[in-house]
Order: C-alpha cells, then structure tokens, then sequence
C-alpha cells in the first residue's frame, strides 16, 4: 500500500505543474472560447429569435406598445452555450472574450433594449412575417417572472 502511495506521488511529481498560475499571469482565452455576450444594439430589430433558442431563459421579449419592443437580458441565467450568437440574422449577439463577469450588484447583469419596430405605412401595424413557420412564434412569449406562458 505504501509502494503504490509513493509510487503515486513520483508520477505526479514528474507530471511538474499542470495548472496556470491564472490571477498573477493572465492570457488570453484560446480561439473560439465563449465568453460574455456582447450586444450591438444599432444592429437589432427585434425578431426575438435569440429568447427562441435560449435554453436558460436569458432573453426575455416583451411588447411594450404597437411601436415598440423590449428585450431585456439577464446575464446571471447565461450558460454561455452561444445559440443566441448563431440565430441572430444581423450578427447582433457576438460572444466576446472576456470571461471575468463578477460583480456584487445584481443590476450589472441585467441589459435591457427598446427596439422601435417599423409599421406599414398603410394599415399602422408591424410587418406580418412572410411564411406560416415565422408566424407561429408569438410576441411578448415570455412572462415577467422568466417562466413561459
């Protein structure tokens, strides 16, 4: 038993150091990581594709008026598994780099965005989506609470 402990120890040993010393020598990510979610919000028009495909319940898409949409982000439910980034038709939604999101206030995790949506210029209202498949997801599908309705 003594044998196969030390046995144990010499490999780890020879092994030497297998960790990064990560808060005293800082690198960059490799390529590819998925880290915070950033938003550029001159590129979105609120489609709501992005909450569609949010395992997490991050986005949450509601109709604040005929006019306008808010899409508000809570970054504390993110599992940063980027399915936002691949539907988003604008490129909108990018996952950045920076990966150290610690903070003690919960309000530095929250993003919220008003998009103005364009009506028709005849009947007022916003643009129909042009096939049956992009009809059938309804606006404002989320509650309050992050629960789906």
């Amino acid at each position: 038993m003594l044998t196969a402990k030390l046995r144990e120890a010499l490999i780890c040993f020879k092994a030497g150091r297998v960790t990064l010393p990560y808060p005293f020598a800082p690198h960059d990510p490799a390529p590819g990581f998925r880290g915070k979610i950033t938003l550029d919000p001159d590129r979105c028009f609120g489609c709501g594709g992005c909450a569609n495909v949010c395992p997490a319940g991050v986005i949450q898409v509601r109709d604040a008026g005929q006019l306008l949409r808010v899409l508000e982000f809570q970054w504390r439910r993110c599992t940063y598994c980027g399915r936002c980034e691949e539907v988003c038709p604008e490129q909108a939604i990018t996952m950045s780099q920076q990966f150290e999101t610690a903070t003690d206030r919960g309000d530095d995790m929250v993003m919220r965005l008003e998009v103005f949506m364009g009506p028709c210029q005849r009947c007022g209202r916003c643009y129909v989506p042009p096939t049956p498949l992009d009809r059938m997801d309804r606006t404002g599908f989320r509650t309050g609470s992050g629960g789906r309705s």
